[in-house]
């Protein structure tokens, strides 16, 4: 152990004031450092395990609940009393897995005292506990990989987050050995099928815990509570991100989510072409916009998919680097960027990066709802496909109302690259005549 007893319990008191005080007061130094150590001491109600014969534990909760900890003691207590031997540990992506759920604050390697401390190792994506269990690290943007292994236990992160429902299929089919095979969801709320679906359960199988940000605020800091309540509170994603609560489509909305739900694809078909289409941010600060950056692509039958999201809050050199690299991921064919904010300074950055990349620049000459109706009727249609799931994306398109408040950076994008590959296109197709109709007159069609 790198610090001794006095220090780390040092450090706790000015994490936590009040330790000493008001947890242990009068215990000894040992029977301290074991309380740091023991969840019962420090959790909230909603936090502990919850009783009942439920296979799948759901904190649906605000950020900054605390869903972390719980998720990762909740393993660490039942690889302790010997009802864990295989767990599976489910992120978003597999950064999401290694940063937050192993190695984050409140992460495996965090909520296990020294003593007893997970061995991680990253190239095997695979964590050995010290009584002999293991976990293994799985990227829910490969449901493929959980497939074959099976396991007793299973933590799923940020479920809502999840690109592919598919990985959620895999890992429940692969939950099958022990007595009683379990797993506990952290996640904020997203009106995803899946999460409705499961907050809806009511067979007994799902035990469902909710929570706000606001119940954590003595373990968060007073700025980030008073920024939260100064952007967030009272809007729709305050509502949804700090208050957890599943909201449905917005009345006026030009985008429907059963709509999108009914159309959405795991692959797709030879795609004639592909483009990827940047909504530029006008500045790059902290609180500034997001750069908009989707990906789409038309099949030869003329149906459009969009393939990935790399919208981000960034420099111009940031944002222009990460569309390039996913031009050259997709086998792009062009980047489609709007001008009217940059002008010719976003063709610079772009051409800074790589400048030979094929650059095409367009100007909002009509307002936001003219662009967007033609998008969304092709959604309407079901012409357009999601190719696995863009939980922000989807709730930009699902949210806005045209004509109140300015559209979403990742809406833009969207509306930017099926315009190119498929609105613009169809207008400037030439009116061809049926032969058989070239000598009919018009006053008989």
């Amino acid at each position: 152990m790198s610090k001794s007893v006095a220090e780390i319990l040092a450090d706790l008191d000015a994490q936590m004031p009040g330790f000493s005080a008001e947890v242990v007061a009068g215990l000894s130094e040992a029977e301290r450092f074991a309380a740091m150590y023991d969840w019962s001491v420090w959790r909230r109600p909603k936090q502990a395990t919850p009783g009942g014969g439920w296979r799948v534990w759901l904190i649906l909760a605000g950020r900054g609940f605390g869903k972390t900890r719980p998720g990762a003691e909740f393993v660490r207590e039942q690889v302790i009393s010997g009802r864990a031997g295989r767990v599976a540990l489910v992120g978003a992506t597999a950064a999401d897995v290694r940063d937050t759920m192993i190695e984050g604050e409140s992460g495996l390697l965090a909520v296990f005292p020294p003593e007893e401390r997970p061995r991680y190792e990253p190239s095997k994506r695979r964590v050995t506990f010290h009584n002999g269990a293991t976990a293994s690290a799985f990227s829910a943007d490969e449901p493929d990989r959980l497939r074959g292994p099976n396991h007793d236990l299973a933590w799923a992160d940020e479920l809502a987050a999840w690109r592919y429902v598919d990985a959620w299929d895999q890992l429940m089919l692969g939950l099958r050995l022990g007595d009683h095979p379990r797993v506990v969801v952290t996640t904020t709320p997203r009106p995803t099928e899946l999460i409705r679906r499961l907050a809806r359960s009511d067979d007994g199988t799902v035990h469902v815990t909710t929570g706000s940000t606001y119940e954590n605020s003595a373990n968060l800091a007073p700025d980030f509570i008073a920024e939260m309540r100064r952007r967030y509170e009272g809007t729709r994603l305050g509502r949804q991100e700090l208050e957890a609560q599943i909201l449905d489509d917005v009345e006026g909305a030009l985008w429907d989510r059963a709509v999108i739900d009914e159309t959405r694809v795991t692959n797709t078909p030879p795609l004639r072409r592909i483009v990827v289409a940047i909504d530029p941010a006008v500045t790059s600060g902290e609180k500034s916009d997001e750069t908009g950056i989707v990906v789409a692509g038309v099949a030869q039958n003329g149906e459009a998919y969009v393939l990935d999201d790399r919208t981000m809050r960034a420099s111009p050199s940031d944002w222009a680097s990460a569309a390039i690299a996913a031009y050259h991921r997709h086998n792009a064919d062009m980047i489609v960027a709007e001008a009217n904010q940059g002008g010719d300074l976003v063709e610079s950055v772009l051409r800074a990066v790589d400048p030979r990349v094929p650059i095409h620049l367009v100007r909002a000459s009509r307002g936001k709802r003219t662009r967007a109706e033609p998008v969304a009727a092709i959604y309407e249609q079901r012409r357009a496909h999601h190719v696995g799931f863009f939980p922000e994306l989807e709730d930009q398109l699902c949210s806005w109302v045209p004509d109140i408040g300015s559209s979403p950076d990742r809406l833009d994008a969207l509306v930017w690259a099926l315009t190119d590959l498929i609105v613009d296109r169809a207008r400037a197709a030439p009116v061809v005549i049926p032969a058989s109709l070239e000598q009919v007159s018009p006053w008989r069609i």
